[in-house]
């Protein structure tokens, strides 16, 4: 390997789901402008065929947007038809479906003596069925979808997956004890399938963003009325040593690279791309 590039990825087929939010988007992209075919799944059929033929044209590559229910094994399985029937094969799978929901979200940070009377906007005041859908869509998804279309890649001994984690994975934040929770099992999953699969040529990793503004985030991050920062999205740069949210493109690289031979000796790590925010003690 003389020169750094990653042409050797050139028409290999990666499976991305949720591929038409924010963060999947630019992966997609991406991917695509180096010659990787790509298929986004997504339960928004629409969305997922405008994204792909966004991607297909500016990259003059390969991409389709192809329905499907990351907690639906059935759904999923139609897709990997559907995709097979196409190429014949799939190389990689990002599993980047994912994201938070309101009313797992505690309206307060902690519970003061001032909070006594009004519990409900606190960790009691969570309803079950958005919990179940928060853990349901990152972890629940994350697996059945690793289900349906990575066998091919064992079978033919040779793959690689990655997972769409979180910065909360690692330290979870105020507000989101779902997604904190369900993120930390995403990467205790992705640890657990590394060991799992080692042996069959698939590798396994997970990239954990920090903060990024995306649509599942927005409402926590940014004041709908002035479009000015909350004290939360403040507090997130204050804590941020480079002072600044990601851009869904600052993944792309690091994607790239573990799907490329370059990290040939790489599986079952979790690796942060935040802005130094895992690496700041807050003084």
């Amino acid at each position: 390997m003389d020169n750094f590039d990653f042409s050797g990825l050139k028409g290999k087929v990666c499976v991305v789901t949720g591929g038409a939010g924010v963060i999947g988007y630019s992966l997609c992209d991406a991917l695509v402008s180096v010659g990787i075919r790509v298929a986004i799944i997504d339960l928004n059929m629409d969305k997922a065929e405008s994204a792909a033929k966004r991607i297909s044209e500016k990259n003059h590559g390969e991409c389709i947007g192809v329905n499907g229910n990351v907690l639906d094994k059935v759904s999923l399985k139609i897709a990997k038809d559907i995709i097979l029937d196409k190429w014949g094969n799939i190389d990689f799978l990002i599993n980047a479906a994912g994201g938070n929901a309101p009313q797992a979200t505690t309206q307060i940070e902690q519970i003061t003596e001032n909070d006594l009377d009004s519990l409900e906007e606190s960790f009691f005041g969570l309803k079950t069925e958005a919990i179940d859908h928060v853990f349901d869509l990152n972890f629940k998804g994350t697996l059945l979808s690793t289900m349906i279309f990575a066998e091919d890649m064992v079978k033919k001994q040779k793959g690689v997956i990655i997972n769409i984690s979180s910065m909360n994975s690692f330290r979870p934040l105020t507000k989101i004890p779902a997604y904190s929770a369900a993120k930390a099992s995403v990467n205790n999953f992705t640890q657990w399938l590394a060991v799992h699969m080692a042996k069959s040529g698939v590798r396994v990793n997970a990239i954990a963003p920090g903060f990024f503004l995306t649509d599942q985030n927005h409402f926590l991050l940014i004041d709908k009325e002035t479009g000015n920062a909350t004290s939360r999205g403040k507090k997130i740069i204050d804590n941020t040593p480079m002072g600044k949210y990601g851009q869904p493109e600052d993944l792309n690289g690091i994607v790239l690279f573990l799907l490329s031979e370059f990290s040939s000796f790489i599986t079952g790590v979790i690796i942060p791309v935040d802005g130094g925010y895992s690496a700041y003690g807050g003084v």
